[in-house]
């Protein structure tokens, strides 16, 4: 139960970390990608292709890498 806590509290922090690189680079994150798809006006979304890369790439990746430095500090700890 201890390793999930320590892996759940690496992805928070590199998601977090993650957003707020997103929104230095003016890149939609999710929460914004999610504002953009419930406009009612669908004629002013204007999503670029570095977006999709972030959303549905580098996000998820980095969210791994997360899990990853979470599963090798644990083993660190306690191995």
């Amino acid at each position: 139960m201890l390793r999930l806590y320590i892996i759940g509290i690496l992805i928070l922090i590199i998601a977090i970390l993650a957003n707020a690189i997103a929104m230095k680079l003016n890149i939609l994150t999710w929460y914004d990608y999610i504002s953009v798809l419930t406009k009612s006006n669908s004629s002013e979304i204007s999503v670029r292709f570095i977006d999709y890369l972030w959303l549905f790439l580098a996000y998820p990746l980095s969210l791994g890498f997360g899990y990853w430095m979470g599963d090798y500090i644990y083993k660190l700890i306690f191995n």
